[in-house]
């Protein structure tokens, strides 16, 4: 199973299952989950191939949705479902291959439809970095700032950095193999009736005008709302904005 992070104890209120993104991981979303655990339990897991979960050679979005089901089932068999990015399009998958388990979605900054985008070259930076070199984070950092990196991806990707074992905590040639899996979306029918609420960033461009007909297609209960001043990191860049929206459509 995946590996989880839980913070708070159960309360009357759902519990509320956080499934990061591409190169995240459950550590990522510590502070937010620290604060919504005020009124319920928040579990974070790390996807697969990502942290201390389970490696595997393969990387699609069904596989990943039934890895969060099984965690769902070991805690109660229901919860509210916060995913971002990779993690958004995995809630997703969940919410259309195991309805019953998903109380409430929230999908922060990502559409069920595929992207023309790439990030292999962010693997490609990773492995570049001379880990033999590494005793801290900013030596990571440096390595990766020379290699074009932007600062900001630099103190996430090394987030993901096991200083004392001199790896990466990310299955790097898994992903990079599975990246077009990725960045599409699987051809589906279904469609699940629940709550949604589709939160982007203001300032991104991962949720277009066109791509509401495909969301509202397998979503046909889905809201949209945006967060100000933030991309498509909307969680790091308006964590407070963020919490706020959450814990509202949550609770509502």
């Amino acid at each position: 199973m995946l590996n989880t992070i839980l913070h708070g104890a159960p309360t009357d209120k759902p519990p509320l299952l956080i499934a990061h993104g591409l190169y995240g991981s459950a550590r990522n979303w510590g502070v937010i989950a620290k604060r919504l655990s005020d009124e319920r339990q928040v579990i974070a897991v790390d996807m697969r191939n990502h942290g201390t979960s389970p490696w595997g050679d393969s990387h699609s979005y069904p596989e990943m949705a039934d890895d969060l089901a099984e965690v769902i089932a070991a805690h109660g068999g229901q919860m509210d479902v916060l995913g971002h990015s990779m993690g958004g399009k995995t809630a997703m998958m969940l919410a259309l291959r195991h309805g019953a388990a998903v109380r409430r979605l929230l999908v922060a900054d990502i559409a069920p439809v595929s992207y023309g985008h790439s990030q292999i070259q962010y693997i490609e930076a990773m492995r570049k970095v001379d880990l033999s070199k590494v005793t801290r984070r900013s030596d990571a950092q440096a390595q990766l700032a020379a290699l074009g990196v932007d600062p900001q991806l630099q103190s996430f990707f090394t987030q993901s950095l096991d200083l004392q074992e001199k790896r990466w905590l990310l299955n790097l040639d898994t992903l990079a193999r599975e990246m077009p899996k990725i960045l599409s979306f699987p051809k589906t029918d279904a469609q699940w009736d629940g709550v949604a609420l589709f939160l982007s960033g203001a300032n991104s461009d991962y949720v277009r005008p066109e791509h509401r007909p495909e969301i509202l297609a397998r979503f046909p209960g889905a809201r949209f709302a945006k967060i100000p001043n933030a991309g498509h990191w909307l969680h790091a860049e308006n964590p407070r904005a963020f919490e706020a929206t959450a814990r509202a459509f949550f609770n509502g």
